[in-house]
């Protein structure tokens, strides 16, 4: 029996050490605090603007809105801002962003506009025209089959790029490895996990064991992440046990039809799409 109560005690230490967040930063966490996100931009279900494209970055910039977007390599290590790991919803191409260069993917028009995906430090400079003190949440795009040096590759070309951006920023990323990379090359930076939940994670193919992994933030060893995005989802147990040891919380992604009243309660910072709520709520 002691040994019994002895591998539960180490078991529950380990899943602690696993999953305990950052220390609490209030100084950083400030600008965030409060504030509604507009999800790849402000634009409308009709994609006019489309999503993570100039106009809609400076659209929410003008608006008072911050900005969540997601950044990626094109094959020559452009860095661009995508969403989508392949060109097929949002442009005539086909395949990986990754296996495609700069100049042919920088000609693509989005979602059938005259816009086209920007280079990172292209929507930079047109958010910080708009609105300097725009609040940034950024996401750094990844995949399993990321080899680590490509991965600190990816979080050095971003992390140099927001140097030179005025306003406050973040970065975030699914996979702990990036907010792990993010912890070592740039302690200062306020960094999140972004995380979804069990069901949805297998529903899409992940295997039991990483879906229970991903969804339950045991990852957080590798960045101490000072904020948790979770889903709509009712938040787990190792999501509130984040919370209850201070870490932000971030919702993703707020819909017109969710209760968003009820997700501003709840919630640090809201990400939202498709309906204009307050700039800040707190």
């Amino acid at each position: 029996m002691k040994l019994l109560l002895c591998l539960i005690l180490i078991l529950v230490l380990l899943v602690l050490f696993a999953v305990w967040p950052g220390k609490r930063r209030d100084a950083l966490r400030a600008p965030f605090l409060g504030r509604n996100f507009a999800h790849r931009g402000y634009f409308g279900k009709d994609q006019r603007p489309p999503e993570n494209s100039l106009p809609a970055f400076a659209a929410a910039a003008k608006n008072g809105y911050g900005i969540e977007l997601d950044v990626q390599f094109t094959s020559d290590h452009r860095l661009v801002v995508f969403h989508d790991d392949t060109l097929d919803r949002m442009t005539p191409a086909k395949g990986f962003v990754h296996d495609m260069p700069w100049a042919e993917f920088s000609a693509q028009p989005l979602a059938g506009s005259e816009e086209h995906p920007p280079l990172f430090a292209d929507m930079l400079r047109t958010v910080a025209e708009a609105n300097p003190a725009t609040p940034l949440i950024v996401e750094i795009k990844s995949r399993s089959e990321y080899k680590q040096t490509y991965l600190e590759e990816l979080c050095r070309a971003t992390i140099s790029e927001l140097k030179s951006y005025p306003g406050p920023y973040c970065i975030e990323s699914f996979d702990p490895r990036v907010v792990g990379i993010v912890r070592r090359q740039a302690p200062g930076i306020l960094r999140g996990q972004l995380s979804d939940s069990y069901r949805s994670y297998h529903k899409d193919g992940t295997g039991t064991v990483p879906a229970f992994a991903f969804s339950h933030l045991l990852g957080n060893f590798l960045g101490r992440p000072d904020f948790i995005a979770w889903c709509p989802d009712e938040r787990n147990w190792a999501v509130r046990l984040c919370a209850r040891l201070g870490a932000m919380m971030v919702m993703w992604t707020a819909l017109p039809e969710h209760d968003t009243a009820k997700l501003e309660a709840d919630n640090d910072a809201v990400i939202f799409q498709w309906y204009a709520p307050k700039n800040q709520y707190k």
